[in-house]
């Protein structure tokens, strides 16, 4: 096993989004760290699998303390795990809010932190959120008060984690979907949330994975919110 071969952490990696950035990075020979509730052990002994709820910051710990033994370092974060609770902003329950900033704010927060002070060992290292279009471009029908609370807040937050460690030589973006076609969207709601963007269609899980790969190999991008939408954010 190459000591030169990078390591990527992906959050949300057993299915969707998460699932196909963990098999992207693999192509590209990275090892991975790939943690989610549900994620069964892979027989890949490049594939380093860790199951818990990212929001409890134990699994953070567990996550990136098992990296660093199996793998020896930390090249990038992929904050992928999110969770998106549609309801009228008055209906919204004390448990949907517990459970939404748990796993958008907490789970970004606990290990993100701690995938930085492996990276500041090194002086290198990127970290990738996945955010919405809709913490900038609100729709008319798609309430989207609690995911663009603390998406929008990641963000802002990759501006100032961007500029914090610019010279540190630890870069931090983020890509900001549309609508992806993923299991979260069963097939005949595909129609109705294609018309809301400009391009009159969804976008596929592979235009997000793309942006992810794009950004990682783009060593004179930080801070960078990359809206990969359909035009949603460009307006209508």
């Amino acid at each position: 096993m190459s000591a030169s071969q990078k390591v990527i952490v992906v959050t949300g990696a057993s299915r969707g989004i998460g699932a196909e950035v963990v098999k992207a990075f693999r192509k590209l020979d990275y090892r991975v760290v790939a943690t989610a509730r549900s994620i069964k052990p892979s027989e890949d002994p490049n594939i380093l699998t860790v199951a818990g709820d990212i929001a409890d910051p134990e699994t953070a710990r567990r996550v990136i303390s098992e990296a660093v033994d199996r793998f020896g370092r930390i090249d990038t974060l992929v904050n992928n795990a999110g969770i998106f609770v549609a309801k009228p902003f008055t209906s919204y329950t004390a448990e949907d809010y517990a459970a939404v900033m748990g796993v958008n704010l907490n789970g970004f927060f606990y290990i993100t932190q701690l995938a930085i002070a492996e990276m500041e060992k090194h002086s290198s290292g990127h970290v990738v959120s996945i955010t919405t279009t809709l913490a900038d471009h609100a729709i008319d029908g798609v309430p989207s008060v609690l995911v663009s609370l603390t998406k929008g807040g990641l963000n802002a937050a990759t501006r100032s984690l961007a500029i914090e460690y610019a010279k540190r030589g630890i870069r931090a973006n983020a890509v900001a979907p549309g609508i992806i076609k993923s299991p979260m969207h069963p097939e005949e709601t595909h129609a109705a949330l294609g018309a809301l963007h400009p391009m009159g269609h969804m976008g596929e899980m592979s235009d997000i994975v793309n942006a992810i790969v794009y950004l990682d190999s783009a060593p004179f991008v930080t801070g960078e919110i990359l809206h990969v939408d359909g035009g949603q954010s460009a307006g209508h």
